[in-house]
């Protein structure tokens, strides 16, 4: 959503933030990795630019393994240091921690949930305030606004897509209950 709430429907179709919001922000994710690379863009955004993000969104991909969770989760200190010293990605020892720490607890959850997927759903409904409290329970730099932002774009809060948007509609089909 644009400023003052509005969609991106002026944009043209090849902008960023027009192809983010046209075809990912408010979809559900198809896969535990996407999930991951949803939150970890999310988190690697903070303090920085959504523009900076999107725009180095495959940069991110290629630095950490295609968001494979498995490999993600082993990364060893080598890997800390090549991502370090990769000028494609963001490159803060915090962020970098976090995936790797985050790759984990998802992994932990698939174990006792399944999926990242089922464990969210089995929260779902929630607030954004309880979102928020139960992801920094479970994640490391997981602050409100990334929270926020990583529910919106899944579509586990309301809210990605204005009623007046083009793909408010579209967003409708992947969440009946937006309705209610």
């Amino acid at each position: 959503i644009g400023p003052e709430g509005r969609c991106f429907e002026k944009m043209e179709p090849t902008n960023v933030h027009r192809i983010y919001h046209d075809t990912i922000y408010g979809v559900p994710a198809k896969s535990d990795n996407e999930l991951f690379e949803r939150l970890m863009l999310e988190v690697n955004q903070a303090g920085l630019s959504w523009t900076t993000i999107l725009n180095k969104k495959e940069n991110f991909r290629k630095a950490y393994d295609g968001f494979d969770l498995k490999i993600v989760a082993n990364y060893s200190e080598t890997d800390r240091e090549r991502l370090m010293n990769d000028a494609g990605i963001i490159r803060n020892r915090l962020k970098i921690n976090a995936a790797i720490h985050n790759a984990n607890v998802i992994l932990e959850l698939q174990k006792e949930h399944g999926s990242f997927k089922n464990w969210l759903d089995s929260h779902h409904p929630l607030t954004k305030e309880e979102w928020v409290k139960l992801f920094k329970k479970q994640f490391k730099f997981t602050g409100g606004e990334i929270v926020n932002e990583f529910m919106l774009s899944t579509g586990y809060l309301k809210g990605a897509h204005v009623e007046s948007c083009a793909c408010y509609e579209k967003a409708l089909q992947h969440h009946p209950a937006w309705n209610s």
